[in-house]
């Protein structure tokens, strides 16, 4: 095994002491050895706390996969084969977000490191930190590699990974630890973690390092919370809170490190309405009498009126992403901002904004602080704000109950009643509550519908990739249940178009034991495109199809998975959910719902958004506004 010798020793070695650091400090293993850079590559990630590998392997990988093969059999790490590099992104993605794993997506040069690098929007633009690990071009340009960018141009792979975040290639093997420390502060960073782009030339992985030095390879970094140094900003922001006769507070993804009794006081100080981003599920719980919702441009009418009424607004850990704020519109009242991030770039994001940048948690901390020394108690005792802003929190939860109420719908391409999809999601988000199980939203019309319903007593129950809205990512990421350390039972709600971009899992879930549930709400169409084409010009386009899928037919054609028909009404869905449920592996239910003009099939739109045929007239409002 050329390059190899002595792998086997190095892992079982390791294995024994029960880590590298302890089999170092022991003598067990010594610190020079000679070593082929994918080896030195598995056990820098071992050292970091990296024991999962998730991927596909190729010919521009095959040296890597035999450093995972030896290791593997030591019992220091596991590989996981699956069926595309955008399904494994997605698994290794949600492994971090649920389970806070931090594991390696490994792929082969070309298409498949292309697909990864995809993917790779929806953990950036979530704030998830994992390594990417990318065969690529031989270092030594002897002509033309299959599969390479085909131009005389030196790293054209690392040019595009570079665009999208932190990204490092081999070319030389001994630049291995001074790459594996840039992935550190990347992937563990405590403002905002990303991914870490790791290029691997296919010549130098199984190239041997002559006495390489372990020690070398750099540890897991530990960052301290950060918070400003001086109280003024504090102070000053107390004042602009007692100042302000109405006050909303957003949170948004960066926000879900926050003390919820902390969250409670700071709203009731400032008097403060408190609004929430569609990934910010849970961050104070749904039944709060403060909490208007989710707002944005699909948001709510309680959730959007909190925000246009505001005269100060609170801005907690959110990048102010188009939907999150009406494309800059949604503040329509508002005089100044108070804004909570870790980056100044977004602290900064809005002007007339006073940025406290750093760790949302110890900042909103600080900020309570210098309320309780100011004395300001503004919502001790029920305001006119508070009392307007629960009027339109009613309004909103009457127009759910009626729309829910409205079980069915006729369907012109059905020929017949089906549910809506709000009543639905909501049955399903209900069973969910019922068995503990953790929801997993996907992009389109049920991610829409499935944020501007559910609420969550506490966080983690509800992940909804909102971030880069990846249609596959709810059905893929379930998977990363079968790879946990202690695993949940997971729910994918996902559409027909959604699920046939990740619909992998069928196959894998069965090869890692998966126990777990995929509900495929079938409307035939990319329903929330068909509705903004709608509502822009009067008629939607290319975004159905005639094809009929018997989606349980399909999925039981796997041995393993349990194919369920969802029915036509809420008790025939009860009854699919429960017998899906009881099977010990995947289920997949499927569920045909309406699709149509009728508003009474979904739950509307309420705010701004800069698309389409509405462009001009938002983007003058925002220079009105003067975001």
């Amino acid at each position: 095994m050329p390059g190899y010798a002595g792998a086997a020793a190095r892992a079982a070695a390791i294995a024994r002491a029960g880590g590298l650091d302890e089999a170092l400090a022991s003598g067990a293993l010594q610190r020079d050895q000679d070593v082929p850079l994918a080896e030195a590559l598995v056990l820098g990630l071992l050292r970091q706390g990296v024991h999962k590998y998730v991927g596909v392997f190729g010919h521009g990988s095959t040296a890597v996969g035999e450093a995972l093969r030896i290791y593997e059999a030591a019992g220091l790490v596991r590989a996981f084969n699956v069926r595309s590099e955008i399904e494994a992104s997605h698994v290794a993605a949600a492994l971090r977000w649920q389970y806070g794993e931090t594991a390696a997506v490994f792929t082969s040069i070309g298409p498949g490191a292309l697909q990864a690098l995809a993917a790779s929007i929806a953990p950036a633009s979530n704030g998830l930190g994992l390594y990417y690990l990318f065969g690529d071009e031989t270092s030594q340009d002897e002509g033309y590699n299959m599969q390479q960018i085909p131009r005389q141009e030196q790293v054209c792979f690392l040019k595009a990974a570079s665009a999208m975040g932190a990204a490092y290639s081999l070319l030389d093997p001994w630049a291995l630890p001074s790459a594996l420390k840039r992935g550190a502060t990347t992937v563990f960073a405590a403002d905002r973690a990303a991914p870490f782009y790791l290029f691997l030339p296919m010549n130098a992985q199984a190239a041997v390092l002559p006495s390489f030095n372990l020690e070398e390879l750099p540890r897991r970094p530990s960052f301290q919370r950060l918070a400003p140094a001086d109280d003024a900003p504090f102070v000053e922001a107390a004042r602009m809170i007692a100042a302000a006769e109405r006050v909303t507070l957003k949170a948004g993804n960066g926000a879900r490190g926050v003390d919820p009794r902390l969250l409670d006081e700071l709203l009731r100080r400032a008097d403060a309405a408190y609004v929430h981003g569609p990934s910010a599920v849970g961050v104070l719980p749904g039944s709060h009498p403060r909490n208007m919702g989710v707002g944005g441009s699909k948001g709510s009418i309680s959730g959007n009126a909190a925000m246009a009424r505001a005269e100060l607004a609170i801005v907690v850990g959110a990048r102010a992403v188009c939907q999150w704020d009406s494309s800059g519109t949604a503040w329509a009242s508002a005089r100044s901002v108070i804004a909570i991030n870790a980056r100044p770039e977004d602290a900064a994001h809005y002007n007339r904004s006073l940025p406290l940048v750093g760790d949302a948690a110890v900042l909103v901390e600080r900020l309570v602080q210098a309320l309780r020394d100011a004395g300001v108690d503004k919502g001790s005792s029920p305001t006119r704000w508070y009392g307007e802003c629960r009027e339109r929190r009613a309004e909103w939860d009457a127009l759910i109950a009626g729309r829910l109420a409205r079980e069915k719908l006729y369907d012109s391409k059905l020929g017949r009643e089906a549910m809506t999809q709000p009543a639905a999601i909501a049955v399903v988000a209900a069973f969910a509550r019922e068995k503990g199980a953790v929801k997993y939203f996907d992009a389109g019309d049920v991610q829409a519908n499935g944020f501007q319903l559910v609420e969550d007593e506490t966080l983690g129950a509800t992940f909804t990739e909102t971030g880069a809205s990846y249609m596959g990512f709810a059905a893929s990421g379930i998977l990363a249940s079968a790879l946990a350390d202690s695993p949940s039972y997971p729910i994918a709600f996902t559409g027909d178009g959604s699920f046939m971009m990740g619909n992998q899992v069928i196959i894998d879930a069965v090869e890692y034991g998966l126990r777990g549930m995929v509900v495929v709400f079938d409307n035939r169409r990319m329903a929330a495109i068909s509705s903004l084409q709608r509502a822009q010009y009067c008629v939607d386009y290319r975004t159905d199809d005639r094809a009929v899928v018997d989606y349980a037919a399909m999925a039981s054609s796997v041995e393993g998975v349990l194919g369920v028909h969802g029915g036509y009404s809420v008790l025939e869905l009860r009854a699919a959910l429960e017998a899906a449920y009881a099977h010990t592996g995947l289920s997949v239910v499927h569920v045909p719902v309406y699709a149509g003009s009728d508003d009474e099939g979904g739950l509307g739109a309420y705010g701004d958004w800069n698309v389409g045929a509405w462009c001009e007239r938002v983007q003058r409002e925002k220079h009105r506004l003067g975001w």
